[in-house]
């Protein structure tokens, strides 16, 4: 089995040095002494809201009004410091509800409520989750809301990065659950992340780990590992469109044995988008790694994709396509049970093969691409 807290890429957070205390800083101990922080926060007064290590549990959600909050944990090691609600099942809906601008949330664990852990309001701009994890939300984890009869009003330049999201059970309480869920952002960037056992209990698939719709535009996803959940990365859905955006260098793994499964990369309705150098591999039953489709997909890119199942279009859908490879071994990977989709070694078809993309300069690991000739197919770009 994999461990997600051994996964290589965060020994990156995990030693995140304890940034100095601001000049308007608050250090608590308690869940009391947090919510009047923030209460306080909200009407003025302190800018930084530092917690020693512990548990917080919370009987009401943090409501932030307040623009340039910061809250993070005093050591900087996320598993220290934990904000909880009463369950997945429990009174208290979110641990973060924001409407102020420019909230920065890291080195910290949150979870364990009814509803979503972390939620901003349409007027909410550039939030900044970093060295988190995120835990057993009754529904998505991250939610960004819009609404849809002021559609010039939505949350922007936000980010999402070194972070673990997951069910400690390897599965959700219900199929209406997702990771990352962004309705009409525009200038996202999701990076470095882990997203694990965000599955459906039920027939219904689960939403997807990384899902930016609804107009959202211009959303950057890579670099991030997604491990047996329902769906991976979805841009759009349906007829809810989004414009632009890249999704790059991510690894994607779904067990055999692990529930419902659906396809690693979804483009819906999803115009310019490009998706390149990514490792798709799924043992369930799904017969498509990568599927793009409907009318309004238009001008995409898939390319330089390293699969084991098929690249598809359907329903109308136009792009250019090509170095994808859609029969992936096993045997090429360093341990594709473990969610290790690094190449084990020099494989011919993958390396060296991939098309040169403008902005492609390195890989999963931040290693320089290319390394050969070429770009290597997929995530990794193999050390020769």
């Amino acid at each position: 089995m994999f461990s997600i807290r051994g996964l290589w890429f965060f020994c990156v957070a995990t030693l995140v040095l304890a940034a100095p205390m601001a000049a308007q800083a608050v250090v608590v101990s308690t869940a009391q002494e947090l919510l009047t922080a923030v209460d306080q926060a909200n009407s003025g007064g302190d800018t930084e809201i530092v917690l020693m290590d512990g548990t917080y549990t919370l009987d009401r959600m943090l409501w932030v009004e307040a623009d340039n909050l910061v809250v993070r944990g005093q050591s900087g090691e996320r598993d220290s410091v934990v904000i909880e609600g009463h369950g997945m099942q429990g009174d208290v809906t979110h641990i973060f509800n924001v409407a102020g601008d420019n909230i920065v949330v890291r080195d910290l664990t949150m979870g364990r409520v009814s509803q979503h852990a972390f939620q901003t309001q349409p007027s909410a701009q550039s939030p900044r989750l970093v060295n988190l994890r995120i835990i057993d939300t009754g529904e998505q984890m991250v939610k960004i809301a819009y609404n849809p009869d002021q559609p010039g009003q939505h949350t922007d330049n936000g980010a999402l990065e070194y972070c673990i999201l997951e069910y400690t059970a390897g599965i959700g309480p219900q199929y209406y659950i997702g990771g990352i869920d962004c309705h009409a952002g525009h200038n996202w960037v999701v990076r470095n992340n882990v997203f694990a056992g965000i599955r459906s209990p039920d027939d219904q698939i689960a939403e997807h780990a990384v899902h930016f719709w609804s107009g959202a535009r211009n959303t950057l996803v890579e670099g991030n590992l997604i491990i047996n959940c329902d769906r991976g990365i979805g841009f759009g859905l349906g007829d809810r469109p989004h414009h632009g955006g890249i999704i790059r260098n991510n690894m994607i793994y779904h067990a055999a044995l692990q529930g419902n499964g659906d396809v690693g990369i979804s483009l819906e309705s999803a115009q310019g988008a490009q998706v390149y150098n990514n490792t798709v591999i799924l043992e369930h039953g799904y017969p498509h790694a990568i599927e793009y489709r409907f009318p309004a997909t238009q001008g995409v890119l898939i390319a330089n994709n390293l699969c084991n199942k098929a690249v598809m279009v359907r329903d109308g859908a136009t792009g250019t396509v090509g170095n994808n490879i859609e029969h992936a071994s096993p045997a090429w990977f360093v341990n594709p049970s473990g969610a290790n989709l690094h190449l084990a070694s020099a494989v011919p078809e993958a390396v060296d093969q991939g098309r040169t993309i403008d902005g492609l300069v390195e890989d999963y690991d931040g290693d320089r691409r290319p390394l050969g000739a070429g770009p290597d197919v997929g995530a990794d770009e193999y050390a020769h």
